[in-house]
């Protein structure tokens, strides 16, 4: 599956027309003018003053509640649960720290979901889809992992680009998120496994990613982007992605042209041989051949359903850690939930992962999930002539959809059509990555108002760290294994992906809703603290990596771990006001 995740833009283009749709048609978005911060309320005719609702905490107890209903910055326009109405409204203030303490909780166990469903369910329908599609590998190993890990950070992004109250949770995630790359998961590489990066993709990926950096810098000190300028931050990752193409040809042609064979491969991309190895560092023993029954048996279809339905794997589980049973038995929920509501297609397999009852019980509740999770589930409950609700002709259409596939094939043989599976996984799981990050902005943006944090450094701590947990295990995992350079590049590519397709279509979003430009007011100084360690990281590497003739070694990793830890300590006294501009 590895192959069909080199070559995915244009896959993830369509993926994000597809939110585009969903959050532009949304009913509670912004008036025209609205400004990308909580201090400016909404044009409209009644121009009354909407009160900061960090200011709840300096209230007495008794009005909090009142004041978090009747605020209309205290509303969210998405998501399923009223967060700070739960806080404030249904627990006593005794016990404030223990709502903190369950939200936390639940903060952790979407991050966790967030993780599942892009790693089990949103990449290999990528791969499948790619694979149908016969889709070009040529892109190197940086788009590898960054189009899978980037799933979390493209959709919180978008997610708080669609309301102005929380934008700057994603200017806080997508350079938080890229400091902690260029720097603690960079210099972790470095010190757990000491190698000589490559030269032209390094400098290649830093010089486009100082770009794109810039890039948004810009639109901060302009404090507005116009759609010529949200086109050109996505025009700008396509010239990328284009670049990176003729550098793997032009390498590869150079290559044959010399007929020298002993060279080792492109640290962009892995050789036959590495992927092999890969693979076999991965799956270091495979039990299929061990508990495969000596005489042929026949499943019945409600034994394929029950095993496709099971998330668990008994022989798997006698194997691992304790470590790994208890965060199993956390994932069992989520895993049987989206087994059952988002189709799976696996090329490497024989029969592409199909399974008959379960995939025809698809047809049913993927398309119900689909309505009832746009736009938090308006479109679900709305109701055709004021009779008939939407979600009742999805059952009955998927009902009859599935009834003709269940008699027109049989279990042991996928139909024709299989492969459109993958582009119902591929929507439903985005859908469930979009809700959840939907869920997640609304709960940092609540615990922002307890603790009178803002956005940015919500969005630099909490929700950075825990949507680049993929790309720390990912690539931790592959530096250990032996493979460093391709660690070492997806570190770089995969935040430009994020940083430029976020703000890009981020911003897109609110033009489409008939604003003529997105004005951006930075959260005080902490953005441009921000901003500023991301470029004075990415300096750093551009110079000191040549200097050591590309040879990246522990100390060069231990220095980056400094710098990140520098940075996190000036943006923590900047937000609590030790540091400070002086007013004149």
């Amino acid at each position: 599956m590895a192959r069909g995740l080199l070559d995915l833009y244009w896959v993830l283009r369509w993926l994000c027309v597809l939110l585009m749709v969903e959050t532009v048609s949304g009913a509670g978005g912004p008036s025209a003018g609205t400004r990308i911060s909580s201090q400016f309320p909404a044009s409209g005719v009644n121009q009354s003053p909407v009160i900061d609702c960090r200011e709840v905490c300096g209230l007495n107890a008794s009005n909090r509640c009142d004041f978090v209903r009747s605020n209309p910055d205290c509303r969210s326009e998405g998501g399923y649960l009223d967060y700070l109405e739960g806080i404030f409204c249904h627990f006593p203030p005794d016990l404030l720290p223990l709502a903190v303490t369950l939200y936390a909780f639940w903060l952790l166990y979407l991050f966790l979901i967030l993780g599942v469903t892009a790693a089990k369910f949103f990449c290999p329908n990528l791969s499948a889809i790619s694979t149908t599609l016969k889709l070009s590998h040529n892109v190197a190993g940086v788009t590898f992992l960054a189009f899978g890990n980037g799933a979390p950070d493209i959709f919180s992004a978008l997610v708080a680009f669609s309301d102005p109250r929380t934008a700057g949770l994603a200017f806080g995630a997508l350079f938080g998120a890229g400091v902690l790359v260029t720097t603690v998961v960079a210099g972790g590489i470095a010190i757990l496994h000491p190698f000589t990066v490559a030269s032209r993709p390094f400098l290649r990926d830093i010089i486009f990613y100082m770009g794109a950096v810039f890039l948004i810098f810009t639109a901060l000190y302009r404090g507005r982007v116009t759609l010529a300028w949200a086109l050109g931050y996505l025009g700008f990752y396509v010239f990328y992605v284009v670049t990176v193409v003729l550098c793997t040809w032009i390498y590869q042609w150079q290559q044959r042209r010399s007929l020298v064979y002993s060279m080792p491969g492109t640290p962009e991309i892995l050789s036959g041989s590495e992927e092999d190895q890969v693979s076999s560092n991965t799956n270091s023993y495979d039990y299929g051949e061990e508990y495969r029954p000596l005489l042929f048996y026949q499943e019945t279809t409600a034994q394929i359903l029950l095993h496709a339905l099971n998330p668990l794997d008994y022989r798997k589980w006698r194997t691992k850690s304790v470590y790994w049973r208890v965060l199993k038995v956390f994932k069992l929920p989520v895993e049987f939930l989206l087994l059952l509501t988002v189709p799976v297609m696996d090329p490497d397999k024989e029969d592409g992962n199909w399974k008959r009852p379960l995939n025809c019980l698809h047809l049913v509740i993927s398309p119900l999930f689909l309505v009832l999770t746009l736009q938090s589930g308006a479109y679900g409950v709305y109701e055709i002539g004021g009779l008939f609700p939407v979600w009742a002709v999805v059952v009955i259409a998927g009902t009859a959809l599935a009834a003709v596939t269940f008699f027109a094939t049989s279990n042991s043989e996928p139909p024709r059509l299989h492969w459109l599976f993958a582009f119902l996984g591929f929507l439903t799981s985005a859908l469930w990555i979009n809700a959840a990050a939907t869920e997640v902005v609304n709960i940092l943006r609540s615990l922002g108002v307890v603790f009178r944090l803002s956005n940015t450094v919500l969005g630099l701590t909490l929700l950075a760290w825990g949507n680049s947990i993929g790309d720390v295990f990912s690539d931790f995992t592959l530096a250990r294994q032996g493979y460093p350079r391709m660690a070492f590049s997806a570190c770089f590519g995969g935040i430009i992906f994020n940083i430029l397709v976020g703000v890009g279509l981020g911003c897109l979003l609110q033009i489409s809703r008939g604003h003529v430009e997105v004005e951006l007011e930075p959260d005080g100084l902490l953005v441009w603290v921000l901003a500023g360690t991301l470029g004075l990281s990415l300096v750093c590497s551009l110079v000191s990596v040549p200097l050591q003739c590309f040879q990246l070694n522990r100390v060069y990793g231990c220095c980056l771990l400094l710098l990140y830890l520098t940075f996190l300590l000036v943006a923590l006294l900047t937000e609590f006001g030790v540091i400070h501009l002086k007013t004149v």
